[in-house]
């Protein structure tokens, strides 16, 4: 590859911006505030849709004072720390902004987590209340003696469905899962809610810009997992951004919500966004390929935003052909970049299928509060992940002087702004690694991903530095899944690297070496498979295990990852 190098000049993406559109100026709210605040006046909207049941944002403001009722009358107080492991069901966005009403924080858990994945998450946050999807009951029962956990919710795909929708699944899905009456542990959210309506007293409790908000789970830049503390501001920031580099969006529009809030992308840019704007959220629980047809056919959204994954879904579909997409003004991609080849694709396919626009990338970290960069309309460069959102500051330095190196030069991506994480959850150390003050005061978060800016500062993103598997726009740590196994009593040593696959991109390989008193057969394989279900999230179990009496090693006696990578391309 080869690269051209071009004098500096500082911040040279902003001609892409107006004058008075360079930087952001966001009031003083919590997330709730500046929810309501931005649709004091659009109360008739509809602001969700799930499989046709509609609520205006009138209804959802009801529902959310309803549920801050009842968290307060339950002894939820500001600072408590509240798990919400849901997928994308109108309850979890009523929780997650009832939670910002009171001055609590949420802590956001993918609920296909691992038994032990779920008990980490509320025992390292200090959850003292955890609302879930109903089909974890049987997990969190196993867990509860082991956290501090005062009460659960549970929650059913079906509670807000439309009635004949939700008899359906209470036949085909609900009345399979064994749940207990309600008792000082467990509750329904039915329940809850009562709970709320003889709970007279004025809940909202402000909080300000810096104060914690919500609480995610990622690999942090060095790949071990971490938990990764933002602030009211941090998320609300983005949205004033996304606002200059969106111009076209608008109450009017609908966005597609298939990426969940458990993931920085779904919550900021794919949750908070369209509600803040008093758009439609059109709410997927769970994503079939195989009917992103009848989707589109029956929604008709505005916005599509997606991981890679998603869009090679949408032109690999043979339902497609006859889809007219007119009406969409915008395909965002994010999670994972969209290699040139792939994205243009896409753009043929949109093109065929009359939307105006192709599809534009962006790149960001859970860091950052999702996306930091973004590809405007003004700005857009094939292959290129776009400039730094306004307001926020980019570099390229060189991963082992930390200089700053030239324009068309390889080195890590470097991103500054309002939009920075708080911090990494009682790791100061992890903290301090990634966060650097330069001489001027100013926070730099190291991204741990190699790119290179262009003349015009728009960045192309090359490759990662760390070890890291994208699948279906999941964070996937060889590492972690490495040590996971390796606490297994019949393996010496394991080696995890990523291997593609025709719609997930890559799924994760084990490569197992056993103790010589164990011998290799279909119980022990069993065995080993069981207790990675058990102690991994689903999207993280390896696909296919393989055993070795020896693992290949580097000259220093490490194993060497990049021999096994190798031998999955021949």
């Amino acid at each position: 590859m080869k690269f051209f190098l071009f004098k500096k000049k500082h911040k040279i993406w902003e001609k892409f911006y107006a004058k008075d559109k360079r930087n952001v100026d966001m009031p003083e709210e919590s997330m709730y505030e500046f929810l309501y605040n931005q649709n004091e006046y659009r109360m008739r909207n509809t602001a969700l849709n799930y499989f046709g049941r509609k609520t205006t944002y009138q209804e959802l403001f009801d529902e959310i004072d309803l549920c801050a009722k009842a968290m307060k009358s339950q002894g939820i107080r500001k600072g408590d720390v509240v798990s919400i492991c849901l997928p994308n069901v109108p309850e979890s966005i009523i929780v997650f902004y009832a939670v910002s009403k009171i001055g609590a924080v949420a802590n956001m858990i993918h609920p296909l987590s691992a038994e032990e994945e779920i008990k980490q998450s509320i025992v390292d946050t200090k959850s003292v209340m955890l609302f879930t999807i109903n089909f974890n009951y049987k997990k969190v029962n196993n867990i509860l003696s082991e956290t501090n956990l005062y009460k659960t919710i549970l929650i059913s795909p079906r509670d807000s469905m439309p009635k004949p929708m939700s008899t359906i699944y209470y036949l085909l899905e609900d009345r399979k899962v064994k749940l207990p009456k309600s008792n000082e542990s467990f509750m329904f959210y039915k329940d809850f809610r009562d709970k709320g309506k003889n709970y007279n007293r004025d809940v909202l409790n402000p909080t300000k810009w810096n104060d914690a908000a919500v609480i995610l789970h990622s690999g942090g830049t060095s790949g071990t997992p971490k938990s990764i503390v933002l602030s009211n501001g941090n998320i609300n920031v983005v949205i004033g951004q996304a606002r200059i580099a969106l111009p076209e969006n608008d109450d009017r529009d609908s966005m597609l919500g298939i990426l969940p809030m458990f993931h920085c992308f779904g919550l900021v840019e794919c949750t908070h966004y369209p509600l803040s704007i008093g758009a439609t959220l059109i709410l997927i629980p769970k994503f079939d390929a195989g009917r992103f047809d009848k989707i589109l056919r029956q929604y008709k959204p505005t916005i599509i935003p997606g991981v890679p994954t998603l869009f090679e879904a949408l032109i690999g579909n043979k339902h497609m052909e006859d889809i007219d997409l007119s009406n969409v003004k915008y395909v965002v991609s994010g999670g994972d970049s969209l290699n040139e080849e792939k994205n243009l694709a896409v753009n043929e396919f949109l093109k065929k299928h009359n939307c105006r626009h192709g599809v534009v990338q962006g790149y960001g970290m859970t860091e950052t509060s999702g996306g930091c960069i973004f590809s405007t309309t003004a700005s857009y460069t094939l292959g290129s992940v776009g400039i730094p959102l306004p307001g926020n500051d980019m570099k390229i330095v060189n991963p082992d002087t930390k200089e700053e190196v030239d324009i068309g030069q390889v080195g890590e991506i470097l991103i500054s702004g309002p939009s920075v994480m708080m911090g990494y959850l009682n790791d100061e150390k992890a903290t301090n690694e990634v966060l650097e003050k330069d001489k001027d005061g100013k926070i730099w978060v190291h991204s741990g991903d190699l790119g290179y800016m262009d003349k015009n500062g728009c960045l192309f993103f090359v490759q990662r530095l760390k070890r890291l598997i994208i699948s279906s726009g999941y964070n996937v740590y060889p590492s972690h899944i490495e040590e996971v196994l390796n606490k297994h009593p019949a393996i010496l040593n394991s080696c995890v690297v990523g291997v593609p696959h025709p719609y997930k991109v890559q799924v994760p390989k084990a490569y197992v070496v056993l103790k010589s008193e164990y011998k290799e057969n279909m119980k022990l394989k069993a065995e080993i498979k069981e207790y990675c279900e058990k102690n991994l999230s689903k999207y993280m179990i390896p696909k296919e295990f393989v055993y070795r009496e020896s693992l290949p090693k580097t000259m220093i006696g490490k194993v060497d990852y990049k021999q096994l990578e190798k031998e999955n391309k021949k």
